[in-house]
This record gives C-alpha cells, structure tokens and sequence, in this order.
C-alpha cells in the first residue's frame, strides 16, 4: 500500500505503531475510513422462528407454524454489511436475480450503507438463499435456493452482459481503494478472468484478500492474504485434517497453500480453536513463525457468518496500516462478538470498544468462576487450569500459558495473593502488586479467566474447579508436584508443559539488581 491521501496521516502512523489492542482502535480505524471494494457471491439469509405442536394430516410429519421472520445479507454481502459496521466506506460487487428476494437484499444493503452501484440484476437469475427453519432455540432445517438460470443461449448472454456492467463499475472503484476482498463461494457467477486485471486497475496498491472455497482459482491474483476454513486448507494442501492436532496441522500445510494461491500470507480459520497465520516471509524454508489467535466458542446453533465478521475485521484493521497479526487478534474479537449471537451477526465498531473494553471482566472470583465454568462445561467445554505468582511477566510465562490454552477449551489462570507470594518468595515479593498482574495477565488472548488464592497451594481450588487438565509451566516433575493426585482423583490430568531456559522472574529480578 503505497498512498495515505484519503486518510488522517497521523491517524494512520499512529495504528501502524500500535502493538497491542486498545479501546480506542475501533475510533481510530473509522476515523480512517478506507475505501473496500468487495467483488462477491451475494446470498439473502433467512431466520425463520416457530413452533411445532401437532402432525400434518397428509401424512406422518411435523406442522411448523411461523411466528417470525428474519432476513439479513449473506456470503460476500455479509462480508461488505461488517465492513460497513466496523468504518469502511464500502463498494459492494456482484450479482442477484430479479426476484422479491434480491429486491429485498439490495434494501438490506443500502440500509446498512453498503454501496450497490456494482450490484447488477440478472433476469432469469435467481437469488440464492439460504433459509434457517427453528423451534425453541434448536436449529431444525435449512434450505437452499436460488443461484439457478436456464443454460439457454439468451440466458447466458444476458449473465454475460451482467458481468461486462459489474466489471465496468470495478474499473471506476478501484483506482481509489484501500483494500479489495473477492468472496467466491463456487457459484461460477464472478468473472475469473479478472483474477489478472485487478491489481493493474488499482494503482494505490491495495491489500488484496482472498476469502473462497478455492483460492487457487484467484492464484493470478497473487494475493497479499488467503483466509480458507480447514476443510478449504486440506483441499488446497491435497491433505486430510488432522482433527485431534488441527493447529500444528495449520502450521505444517500453510507453506503448500501459500504455493497453490500464490499469496503472501495466509490464515487458516479452525472455528472453535481460532485462528493460525502464517506469513510467506521464510516459510518456503521452514523459518516462517505462525501467530495463533485464540477463540471463545460458543454452542449457539443459530449463529452464522462468523467467517465473513472475522475477513471484514481483518481487512479494515489492514487496511488502515495496523501490522497483520494484531488484525488478527482484532479479526478474531470481532468473530467472537459475531458468534455470540443469533442469526447471522454483524460486529460493529462499538461492539469492538466495548469487548477491548472488558478486559477487566476476566478477573472474577472463585464463587463466579465455579458458574462459569459449569456453563461451558454443560456445553462440552474443555476447562484448564494453571496458576502462579506471575510476578514479573516475561517471555517464558507468555509461551506455556499459550501451551496451556492449546490443551483445552478454556484456560483458567490462579494466582497468588500477595501475602501468600511474600510467603512462598520471601520479603521483598511480590514485586509487583496483585491487581497490576491480574491486569497484565488479563491483557492475554489465550486468557479466559483468573481468579486469585490465598492458599499456599491450588489444592482447595481444584477441589471445587475439577478441571480436565492442570498444566504447570517450569522444570517441574508431574510426580514431585502435590497437587498432581489431587488433580486425577477429579478425573483430571497433569500436563508439564515445555520449560524456556534462562526465563524467570527470579531470574529478571537478579538481572536487574545486578545492573543497579
């Protein structure tokens, strides 16, 4: 990206200097307001609520009476309505057919301040849909239409013609862009040739993103980011998911994926276990370190469109110079707004505050902690539990509590009071007091929550928290540890994780003293 004109200059330096995410990044980047052009697969997303008390009489099935109806755009319109939300100025690309539902979609649009000037009506085409049929809270069907015209020679002429107007509105969008996101979902309704004109009709250079079943159809392209789901990554990499290692297995296929789409980077998204980006900066030799964000799943089965939320963040936050792995760390807060509610959710700029807001929310007490945990483990949630003093945070605390969230679902940090540290350290310790290492831990992604002891040992807490794995960090052994019986007579396991030489508070603290 080679040109700032159209944004607050200073604006702009101050998100490229960021290193962390703050609340008041959101401001910031609408404060930007890039221009994104989205060249995409449209669908109209259909929420129908309802009832089911009694049998047809035809025959053998339920009746389902319709008490609500729900629409919202879909698929590359998702994706532009979350770019709109979160401060993009947006120009949306592609295809409907002349039907009520595509009508309705192109309303839905302009409402949400989507610009639909590249939006074209096809006749003979219908509007894909995807409609959601549920009863109390259970998603129970869903079913597809749409997306079909005749293979008749008129037919195929009027598509042709459709796209010659929609790539026509491409030529006078892009010369001033920011960023340009190609949602293709296999519908063969985008222009593929385009795939090798896009970045000769857009001389600001912008950030180029991917986000398509088969990216290696865009390959021309040469994309700045591919964003395929696991399934889409073992489809380029030619290998089955390794489900039981699926971020390792993230990490060892990239290299091939960034081969078959010829992109610069890539992010595998894996759901519940977030997300892994890999850069193409030494990964042909293996040297290419991969950046993981951390999910807050959620067991709503009537949430959607979490993908197109985390794209949309991703692209804006690029866009308006943040580095690539902090706007995936944004990208992923924002999906997780987005997963958290029913239908299919938009994430706006205010939600984003609000969530980089409520760091402090991580530190509850243990009363609270026991109700939370026994929600997310009613939903099948895998509880870790680590704990420490965490006196003075350093590198080899920040690599096995990321190990340790990789163990489970929900990573649970104690620690020490600062009487009770002073006991177990001795005079002079803590350094830092309780509240600043709360606060700091609380900081973390892979941080769900933390809750402080007073005890000399968890014991108490694991008696009442019963998680599935205890991980402790250091050169410890599982058998010399006196919580470790304690901990599988709960059912759970002992997991030592990998110790860093030469990182340690003890360790910074002597450094220190002996440079005074």
């Amino acid at each position: 990206m080679n040109a700032i004109d159209t944004f607050d200059a200073g604006v702009f330096r101050r998100i490229a200097g960021r290193r962390s995410l703050d609340p008041r990044l959101p401001q910031d980047i609408a404060a930007c307001r890039p221009h994104v052009v989205v060249l995409g697969e449209l669908i109209l997303d259909g929420w129908w609520s309802g009832s089911i008390d009694r049998l047809c009489r035809e025959a053998p099935v339920p009746v389902f009476d319709v008490l609500s109806r729900e629409y919202s755009p879909g698929g590359g319109a998702n994706t532009a309505v979350n770019l709109a939300a979160l401060g993009a100025k947006v120009s949306l690309l592609g295809l409907i057919g002349d039907d009520d539902d595509g009508r309705l979609l192109r309303r839905l649009l302009t409402e949400a301040g989507v610009g639909t000037h590249g939006v074209i009506t096809v006749p003979g085409l219908r509007t894909q849909s995807k409609t959601r049929l549920s009863s109390e809270d259970q998603l129970l069907l869903r079913y597809d239409d749409g997306a079909r015209r005749r293979a008749g020679t008129t037919e195929t002429l009027l598509l042709g013609q459709a796209q010659g107007e929609m790539v026509a509105v491409a030529r006078e969008v892009l010369p001033d862009s920011r960023a340009v996101v190609v949602c293709d979902y296999g519908q063969e309704l985008l222009p593929l040739g385009l795939a090798s004109e896009l970045r000769s009709w857009a001389p600001q250079n912008p950030l180029f993103v991917v986000d398509a079943h088969d990216a290696s159809r865009w390959a021309p392209l040469e994309p700045d980011l591919v964003t395929p789901n696991a399934a889409e990554a073992a489809r380029l990499a030619g290998r089955d998911v390794e489900t039981d290692r699926r971020v390792d297995w993230a990490r060892e296929v990239a290299p091939i994926i960034l081969s078959r789409t010829r992109s610069r980077n890539v992010v595998v998204t894996l759901d519940r276990e977030g997300t892994v980006l890999v850069e193409s900066a030494g990964a042909a030799e293996g040297r290419a370190q991969a950046h993981r964000t951390w999910a807050h799943p959620v067991p709503n089965k009537q949430a959607s469109g979490g993908g197109d939320t985390f794209v949309a963040a991703l692209t804006v936050a690029a866009a308006s110079g943040l580095p690539l792995r902090l706007s995936a760390d944004l990208a992923q807060v924002a999906a997780d707004v987005a997963v958290h509610r029913p239908g299919t959710a938009v994430c706006s700029l205010g939600d984003l505050s609000d969530r980089l807001s409520d760091i402090p929310g991580k530190v509850v007490d243990p009363g609270t902690l026991l109700r939370e945990v026994s929600v997310a483990r009613a939903h099948g949630l895998r509880i870790v539990l680590t704990n420490g003093v965490f006196d003075v945070l350093h590198r080899g605390h920040t690599s096995y509590l990321e190990q340790a969230k990789e163990l489970g679902d929900v990573l649970v940090v104690a620690v020490n009071g600062d009487e009770s540290t002073r006991r177990l350290k001795g005079e002079g310790r803590p350094v830092n007091r309780l509240e600043d290492r709360t606060a700091l831990l609380a900081s973390l992604r892979c941080v769900d929550y933390i809750t402080v002891f007073h005890s000399d040992t968890p014991i108490p807490l694991i008696e009442a928290l019963r998680p599935d794995v205890y991980a402790k960090g250091g050169d410890y052994q599982a058998g010399s540890l006196e919580e470790a019986p304690v901990v599988e007579r709960c059912g759970g396991r002992v997991v030592i994780l990998d110790y860093v030489p030469d990182y340690s508070t003890s360790a910074v603290v002597r450094r220190i003293k002996s440079r005074r």
